[in-house]
């Protein structure tokens, strides 16, 4: 079974040569594809020493996830973000249960970092998507290419696009849920305040079941505001 495991970036150069390296283990069953959105900081170039193939699409991790997803060439699909790093065995575990029974899913998820409520927000996110059966990207969703495909794809939103994809995939089969952690950066937690970023994320959430439009979503989250644009 071969993997492809597909990066959007967007002025990753702090992270991406971590995340590279952290892959090149698993080079002999999984090709690693960088998407770049444009960025202006020297990421691909980083990127290019690394990764199988680096490729350029318009800005949008929906839209770049897509593109990266039309180049690869393995029958599953992981979907990685630069700031996140796989679990040791996780090609091993999908070898094993991935299509027994459900063609997608995603891992369990840590974050890294001191503060103690670092914990108990993963612990909350795992919790939610058990119940709810809905992925985050940073829980790294992997998916056959036969049912990415059957699913459309990732919706062309600016935002809350692991959300709308995993409702779709829903109907062909609940995640799976793997146990083993992904560890991904609690920085954008941190440096916008916890509980302020708890209750953001929340609210965007809610508005966008609510039928809220994801185009305005996306400016909220960037600027890290609940309401004002």
């Amino acid at each position: 079974m071969k993997f492809s495991i597909i990066i959007p970036t967007l002025n990753e150069a702090q992270n991406i040569q971590d995340c590279l390296e952290a892959l090149q283990p698993l080079r002999n069953t999984c090709e690693i594809i960088v998407v770049d959105g444009g960025s202006a900081d020297g990421t691909q170039a980083i990127a290019e020493l690394l990764a199988d193939r680096v490729i350029s699409a318009p800005k949008g991790r929906a839209r770049q996830m897509n593109a990266g997803a039309q180049q690869a060439t393995g029958e599953v699909l992981l979907f990685l973000h630069a700031d996140t790093a796989l679990p040791d065995n996780a090609t091993a575990l999908l070898r094993q249960r991935i299509n027994r029974p459900a063609p997608w899913g995603r891992f369990d998820i840590r974050l890294s970092g001191d503060h103690f409520m670092l914990a108990i927000i993963a612990r909350m996110m795992n919790w939610r998507s058990r119940l709810t059966g809905i992925a985050t990207g940073d829980q790294v969703i992997f998916v056959t290419r036969e049912a990415f495909t059957a699913a459309g794809g990732y919706p062309d939103i600016s935002l809350m696009e692991d959300i709308a994809l995993s409702k779709t995939l829903n109907r062909i089969s609940p995640p799976l849920c793997l146990p083993a952690k992904v560890t991904s950066s609690g920085r954008r937690w941190l440096q916008s305040g916890l509980y302020k970023t708890i209750l953001l994320m929340w609210s965007l959430r809610l508005r966008y079941f609510l039928g809220a439009d994801p185009q305005t979503l996306a400016r909220l989250y960037s600027k890290g505001h609940l309401w004002k644009l």
